[in-house]
């Protein structure tokens, strides 16, 4: 990833480029104001080059901050209007299409995905739409084989089909598990099937759930399938009740529709798995754009000044209209734990998420942060984040050839990110060798931390 002073250069001479007439203004206007006193066009002409001149490094600072995904004491939320718990994770995801009225919601679980078709040709640059909807050439084309579970007069099949998949619930997915609803039954066609996609995500456990009940007792129904589906579908026939947020609180629903969540309490179930068998047959994070994950590069004076790595955890992602060809812009909050030992605090930012880490949600919602020697400023880094979140396969290779695999090891790999960092050694590939000289520092320590937690397997 291209440092912060390297990214601001860049634009500060493409703004310089685009304005480079703006200087020849000033100039003209200087030398012709003695001979043209007052508002002739000598000092029209002088203020236009002024103001122009002056655009060139805002333009390239504002540029810098929508471009590079670094959050100062400015992102830092003074007072969250809602206090999120460490474990909350709020998706505010684009709407599905509503399908048939007498549709009925039921759970389809995917058996194997891939991707169709995903060519956007913005060239890595912004590109933002008007309206509250997501064009067809930033929504990735899956083709996906279901099985869809018994309904009411429904009688379990599979089907294959192409749709569109919005890239924030790219891992319902990889779970495995998504909310539909099945059209009713035409002659001579096959049922109708809308993926729900925001409700797909909370049945896959992307995102989290609770619900208050009458008392004022909070349950977590995070990963309860069968619970989940029943409430969706009484939201459904009570008029759409928005199962929105993390937390829906019954003391504010009507009685009868209170009442019909809350006799959903008596069924005890246990969590689903986080993700269902078979997940290499659905595994997209290969086939979609994102930054390949790397043990991560470290800079020689941020390192010997002390600038070190920290762990946040996303709380909260909402969807927009503005995309990069590698993933959406998303508004987020992170939740951000100093390494000196001070209080966590929540940062509110606006950031490209790679579609290849939105792939992972299901699993984790951790990223890594380079912090500043000072302490003032924490740069996202992807490369770090999609080694840490399993979604690029991590090795380590013995100094005699051995390759160990710590893939899903994401403490093991934190601690070896943090190793490295300390020692000043960039690993730009998700492969750390120890053959190589200038890793001879650390190989004992290396190999100290995996030798005992990984089965070894002969490289070539």
């Amino acid at each position: 990833m291209r440092s912060h002073t390297g990214v601001f250069i860049g634009h500060l001479l493409f703004a310089a480029v685009c304005l480079s007439g703006a200087p020849v203004f000033l100039l003209v206007g200087y030398y012709a104001l003695p001979d043209h006193p007052g508002w002739d066009w000598p000092a029209l002409v002088f203020a236009l080059g002024l103001v122009c001149t002056a655009m060139i490094p805002v333009t390239a600072i504002t540029a810098t901050r929508q471009s590079y995904p670094r959050i100062t004491r400015r992102d830092r939320v003074k007072k969250a209007s809602h206090p999120y718990r460490d474990d909350t994770f709020v998706m505010w995801a684009p709407k599905s299409e509503q399908g048939h009225p007498q549709a009925q919601l039921v759970r389809a679980d995917v058996l194997e995905a891939s991707l169709v078709h995903y060519s956007p040709d913005g060239e890595s640059t912004f590109t933002t739409h008007g309206g509250n909807y997501t064009p067809d050439e930033f929504t990735p084309l899956m083709r996906l084989r279901m099985r869809v579970h018994d309904g009411e007069g429904i009688e379990g099949f599979e089907v294959t089909g192409e749709c569109r998949v919005p890239s924030l619930c790219l891992s319902a997915i990889t779970a495995g598990r998504l909310a539909v609803l099945v059209g009713p039954e035409r002659p001579g066609a096959q049922r109708r099937i809308t993926p729900q996609w925001p409700s797909s995500a909370l049945l896959a456990g992307t995102r989290t759930w609770r619900v208050i009940d009458l008392e004022g007792r909070t349950s977590d129904v995070t990963r309860r399938v069968d619970r989940q589906l029943r409430q969706m579908r009484i939201s459904r026939e009570a008029g759409g009740i928005p199962l929105t947020g993390d937390t829906l609180d019954l003391r504010h629903l009507d009685p009868h529709t209170a009442a019909r969540y809350a006799a959903l309490a008596d069924r005890p179930e246990d969590q689903a798995p986080v993700s269902e068998p078979g997940e290499e047959a659905r595994r997209l994070a290969d086939q979609l754009p994102g930054e390949q994950g790397a043990f991560g590069s470290v800079g020689r004076r941020w390192s010997r000044r002390g600038g070190v790595l920290v762990r946040a955890r996303f709380l909260e992602m909402r969807a927009r209209t503005t995309f990069q060809d590698h993933g959406p812009v998303l508004d987020t909050v992170l939740r951000i734990r100093p390494v000196d030992g001070t209080p966590p605090f929540d940062a509110s930012r606006r950031l490209t998420v790679p579609m290849d880490y939105l792939t992972a949600l299901h699993r984790t919602k951790e990223v890594v942060l380079a912090v500043s020697p000072n302490g003032i400023s924490y740069d996202v880094d992807w490369a770090r984040s999609s080694l840490l979140a399993g979604v690029t396969a991590a090795t380590v290779i013995t100094p005699d050839g051995q390759e160990l695999p710590v893939t899903g090891r994401p403490d093991l790999i934190w601690a070896l990110m943090n190793l490295l960092a300390a020692h000043g050694i960039s690993v730009t590939t998700p492969v750390l060798d120890l053959r190589k000289r200038r890793m001879h520092t650390v190989a004992g320590a290396v190999l100290h931390m995996v030798r005992d937690h990984v089965e070894p397997r002969t490289c070539a």
